[in-house]
């Protein structure tokens, strides 16, 4: 087995809503600023770890992401110094109960932080590693139909962007990590919606960062 390749991050910052074909998807206005929310850092898993759709659950959602690494610690850093705090990359799965976060009282954490909802690795890929990180290939296929597709030139908050807006709200430490947001194509906004049930499995993939395959279980 492998485990995710940062063991215990003190924090998992999300961001929301960071491709404008996702924020149109789900009827959202494109953000003036970043979103920012948290998953619980025991949500982490390893990148084949199967992922458990919770009690009662029936809104299970995918979400593809490029995470960020911290690797120094970061405090109201500018964002020409922003990379110089960044360790690398890996990928990210930002497994989401829909209906614990729409429909419960707007607590998007709520829907983020379920055990094994936060699949990482399978590697990190230090920055000297990957020449661009906003032109690279992210997809996600769900029982081989491939059903996000995008790229990270999309991304509305570029990275030094972000570790410099998220320096300026708490600091950063070594070890964290930033997800970036996720393209269009999930689950719940399609028509009809498709969500996850036991038995399915998920691939997501970013180009030069392998690739997370998570078959999907009942508690």
């Amino acid at each position: 087995r492998l485990g995710p390749c940062i063991a215990r991050p003190s924090k998992i910052i999300c961001i929301g809503l960071n491709y404008r074909a996702h924020a149109m998807e789900t009827g959202a206005p494109i953000p003036a600023e970043p979103i920012i929310f948290f998953k619980s850092t025991t949500a982490l898993c390893g990148p084949n770890d199967d992922v458990i759709i919770p009690p009662g659950s029936e809104k299970t959602d995918w979400e593809v992401e490029l995470a960020v690494v911290i690797g120094k610690t970061a405090r109201y850093v500018s964002e020409a110094e922003a990379m110089h705090h960044v360790a690398g990359y890996a990928l990210h799965n930002d497994y989401s109960e829909r209906a614990y976060q729409l429909e419960r009282g707007g607590q998007w954490v709520k829907g983020k932080s379920c055990d094994t909802f936060a699949p990482l690795g399978p590697f990190l890929a230090t920055t000297d590693e990957i020449a661009d990180p906003h032109n690279l290939n992210i997809s996600l296929d769900l029982n081989g139909q491939t059903l996000q597709n995008s790229n990270t030139r999309e991304l509305i908050f570029k990275i030094p962007e972000l570790v410099a807006y998220l320096s300026s709200v708490f600091t950063l430490e070594t070890g964290d990590i930033v997800s970036t947001g996720t393209p269009a194509g999930v689950g719940f906004a399609r028509k009809p919606p498709i969500l996850l049930k036991p038995g399915d499995s998920m691939t997501v993939k970013v180009e030069g960062l392998g690739e997370l395959t998570n078959p999907v279980a009942g508690e």
